[in-house]
């Protein structure tokens, strides 16, 4: 080995040759650019990048109306004729024939090939508030929030099973492996919080044949990794070893975990590899959890009369105390927010189950609404309510404990809060709540109104993915819904 190679033993060359200064020192040029980068996104106390990282430059490019979106996903459709779709002539017409008309050649999931029959609402329907909002008596508590909420009934999506409608209502796509909503959020906007993912997924399950759920529909995709949703359990540690082992203090986990960033930042230097970064991310926010989500959990703290509106006694995995933690969770600054309640599916007993189901969300959703109302939140959070698709007009089963079938082409769902306009309905479904009829919104609309409350252009979120501008709201057309936004 020459005097003036890097690698040389000799302590003169060592001192004097600055590029084995720059390969070899933690100084080097990456750790280096590494600093600077951690100045600029902000710095915790010992100099680690903090978490709370800004999203993409440009963005906000529009004006924000909205900070953060809680996404209601009553998993498994939710039928908008026993919510929020009144059909009279479908009432009229209960027991016969379903019209050809209205079918052929039509998606059709488990009736495919069997007599189609009329079934009429299984439940009755009122106007309510100044906006005289038609919505159902399964709802007595959103029936509250009648001037609050936009209801949307001409909702339409492309996919007729639970999977892959998931997959389009999260991703704007069929396609397994796309960015989930959440992801693309933070990926443009960034988070708020430094001791919590930026996008948290809450589970609860009550009502008929509960849906799994799989976790790419909250995946980041061929987005960097620390943009995907952390899913919080319903049970023992809402995140798996989020607790030091029995023996070890915060202090030596910090030196650990500080030790460990040391070597990753080596790495990183070395290896122009984004996946590096992430990992970076990640352990420093496992330590920062391990801090923030117990306390985050613990509602004791939270007054009697709050448990109490919300119907809960603390963070059992209830609906009821998710919306509680949802609530928790955006005071946080965490920007995505997703709650699914499994057990909508009702192929048959609908009426039983839509008792059950709604008695278990109908007044939590309320008293999320009223809670962020009162704390001056609702104005800058955008709560969005349904399903992956609606419920057919037709009968499904047997006897006198009906069911309906999965639908596709008309269906509802409602947005409140964060710019948008309440005491609003948009869109219609025909007399007998099949076809979106009039002023027709497909999910990736949901989505390019959704970004536009957060102050995004749909058209410019984008990503070069094999080849392509890929977007949340696809190559295909989308637009903003104007008529439910204040501006």
């Amino acid at each position: 080995m020459s005097l003036d190679s890097p690698f040389s033993l000799n302590p003169i060359a060592q001192r004097l040759n600055r590029r084995t200064f720059l390969q070899r020192s933690s100084l080097g040029l990456g750790v280096a650019a590494m600093h600077h980068l951690n100045q600029t996104w902000a710095t915790s106390s010992n100099g680690i990048q903090a978490p709370n990282a800004p999203g993409v430059s440009g963005f906000p490019d529009l004006p924000v109306q909205a900070k953060r979106v809680i996404f209601l996903c009553m998993a498994g459709g939710p039928s908008h004729l026993e919510t929020f779709d009144a059909k009279p002539e479908l009432a009229r017409l209960h027991g016969q024939p379903m019209p050809a008309s209205f079918t052929q050649g039509q998606p059709i999931a488990q009736l495919q090939g069997q007599e189609l029959k009329c079934l009429g609402p299984q439940t009755t329907f009122k106007q309510y508030g100044q906006s005289g909002q038609e919505i159902s008596q399964f709802l007595p508590w959103t029936a509250r929030l009648a001037d609050d909420i936009a209801i949307v009934r001409s909702m339409v999506t492309d996919q007729i099973n639970h999977d892959p409608a998931h997959t389009v209502m999260n991703t704007g796509t069929s396609i397994s492996g796309r960015p989930s909503m959440g992801a693309w959020i933070n990926y443009g906007l960034g988070s708020e919080s430094e001791e919590l993912p930026g996008f948290v997924v809450l589970t609860s399950q009550g009502g008929r044949n509960p849906q799994p759920i799989g976790a790419r529909q909250w995946h980041s995709g061929f987005l960097p990794g620390r943009f995907q949703g952390v899913e919080f359990q319903s049970s023992g540690d809402p995140v798996h070893y989020v607790r030091n082992p029995a023996g070890i203090s915060r202090s030596g986990q910090r030196r650990l975990v500080d030790t460990v960033q040391r070597l990753n930042r080596l790495r990183a230097s070395q290896q122009a590899d984004p996946e590096i970064q992430t990992r970076i991310n990640a352990y420093e926010m496992a330590f920062r959890m391990q801090a923030s989500v117990p306390e985050l959990m613990d509602l004791s703290g939270e007054p009697k009369h709050i448990l109490e509106m919300y119907g809960t006694e603390g963070a059992d995995g209830s609906y009821a105390a998710n919306c509680l933690l949802a609530r928790r969770l955006a005071e946080r600054g965490v920007r995505f927010i997703h709650l699914y309640h499994r057990g909508w599916d009702h192929h048959g007993d609908l009426a039983s189950y839509m008792d059950t189901c709604c008695g278990l969300t109908d007044k939590p959703t309320w008293a999320l609404i009223t809670d962020l109302k009162q704390r001056g939140m609702l104005d800058d959070t955008l709560v969005i309510w349904g399903g992956e698709f609606g419920r057919t007009p037709m009968f499904q089963g047997k006897g006198k404990q009906p069911g309906r079938d999965h639908h596709i082409k008309g269906f509802s769902m409602w947005l409140c809060g964060g710019g948008v306009r309440g005491g609003v309905t948009h869109g219609a479904t025909d007399a007998l709540g099949y076809h979106a009829v009039e002023d027709i919104v497909h999910v990736r609309d949901l989505h390019a109104t959704m970004l536009h409350l957060l102050g995004m252009d749909h058209h410019r979120l984008s990503v070069k993915f094999q080849g392509l501008d890929a977007r949340l709201t696809g190559v295909e057309k989308a637009q903003v819904v104007r008529a439910l936004v204040n501006s």
